[in-house]
């Protein structure tokens, strides 16, 4: 046996060696299949407080390292389930006892927003990380890539909507790329983050309603960790019901929008960003339709106006959504809505599609004036005249019929504003009297 040959029989046996090692050492430590889905079960629940069953748990090192959970489900009134998830460990971390996953996808997901909710204040930052086990570290991008499929939400009003997304991390849990979308959905709704360079700012763009919502985002991070994001956009040309109703609602306004939106948020981790977002778009609607009520029939009775529609020339105004502990509310502000000699304006607030506002109809440009409630709901809107306005309609008739209906019940409306309703006053005379503050103690000398 020459030397050469010797020597690659000698390599051959070191290498084999190291492996015979190595998958010993990955044996000794990596737990059974058994083992592994019920120790995930107990560290979840110790972090969380919340039982999960995992039903299947498996892991292989060969060709490449991989863990697979099946059918998991936590214990819940309307538990969170999950098909499957597969976990890329890289090899060499593992050596080194460090979490560093190339890839994790997750396939049919079921949140239910009640039970997403139980989660709030229980995972903290110091629990995950006595999930990990001994001295298990965590590599400075502990995943780097995450692919979700099947994810499907279900809301207050127990709408179920599906979302794909995928995203490629940076350290410190930076998207470096992330893409999230509604599949199935014509036209697409869709959005886009890339990151600029190392900076905590990314290029936004949204496909929605045949258009485009562009623009940028930022993250700023204060000495104490606590989190600020604000982003820039421009909503063009995107259709309002095509919007909507990629998301499985209807909308009472249809066109395409035109306007500027500020997002701003602040938390000391991301799911605080998530509760405390916010928005306020002020837009235009050139033209617009109106759906659930005829203004043009409002002016002559309000009662007449239901069940019908309403085409504008244009619609203008502002409008700011918050996240609130009993769902998204959007206030409009400053609305403006123009068609031949009708003119409207006014103000709402939606919650839970329920609908609370006030209108003013002229005509002729604001020389006749009504002023209207809104209430019911987005799909059921009830339009109707207030109290005072119902009173000073009356005095207007009978002093100028026909036209002296508007003017009254315009005057009526200012009365009311200046005296309160009968309904205000009943409140304020039923509140208790504030106690009187004692007199102060004169200054000594």
């Amino acid at each position: 046996m020459t030397h050469a040959r010797r020597w690659w029989m000698g390599a051959l046996v070191a290498v084999l060696l190291l492996l015979a090692g190595g998958a010993w050492y990955a044996w000794r430590l990596l737990p059974n299949d058994e083992a592994l889905a019920a120790d995930i079960g107990e560290r979840f629940q110790k972090a969380t407080g919340i039982e999960l069953r995992v039903g299947e748990a498996s892991w292989s090192l060969r060709p490449t390292p991989v863990v697979v959970l099946e059918n998991l489900a936590t214990e819940q009134d309307k538990p969170i389930t999950v098909r499957r998830v597969v976990l890329r460990p890289r090899l060499d971390a593992l050596w080194r006892r460090s979490i560093a996953i190339e890839a994790v996808e997750v396939e049919g997901v079921v949140l239910h927003w009640a039970s997403v909710r139980a989660f709030r204040g229980r995972w903290q930052g110091g629990e995950v990380s006595g999930m990990l086990a001994g001295a298990w570290t965590t590599a400075d991008i502990p995943v780097e890539r995450v692919r979700l499929r099947d994810i499907t939400w279900i809301n207050r009003r127990e709408l179920a909507l599906a979302y794909d997304a995928d995203v490629r991390f940076d350290a410190g849990w930076r998207p470096r790329e992330a893409e999230a979308w509604r599949p199935g959905v014509s036209p697409e709704a869709r959005l886009r983050l890339t990151r600029e360079g190392e900076a905590d700012r990314w290029d936004v763009q949204i496909a929605a309603g045949g258009g485009t919502w562009n623009g940028q985002a930022a993250l700023e991070t204060s000495d104490k960790g606590r989190m600020r994001l604000s982003a820039q956009l421009d909503p063009h040309n995107v259709d309002v019901g095509d919007l909507v109703r990629a998301f499985g609602r209807n909308q009472a306004v249809e066109g395409r929008i035109e306007g500027r939106t500020d997002v701003r948020s602040e938390g000391d981790n991301v799911g605080e960003l998530i509760r405390h977002f916010n928005t306020r778009t002020r837009f235009t609607i050139r033209p617009a339709t109106l759906k659930g009520f005829d203004l043009s029939k409002v002016v002559g009775a309000p009662g007449s106006a239901k069940g019908g529609q309403t085409a504008l020339d244009e619609l203008t105004g502002t409008l700011e959504t918050q996240n609130t502990g009993d769902g998204i509310q959007l206030r409009y502000a400053g609305l403006q809505a123009r068609s031949g000699v009708l003119s409207a304006s006014g103000s709402a607030t939606v919650l839970n599609r329920r609908l609370n506002g006030d209108v003013a109809i002229d005509l002729v440009d604001g020389v006749v004036g009504l002023p209207l409630k809104l209430a019911g709901t987005l799909d059921d809107p009830q339009v109707s005249l207030t109290g005072g306005a119902l009173a000073g309609a009356a005095v207007g008739t009978a002093v100028l019929p026909g036209v002296g209906t508007a003017i009254g019940a315009r005057v009526g409306q200012q009365v009311e504003k200046m005296f309160g309703s009968e309904e205000e006053k009943k409140k304020k005379q039923q509140q208790p009297a504030a106690p009187r503050k004692a007199p102060a103690a004169p200054l000594l000398p």
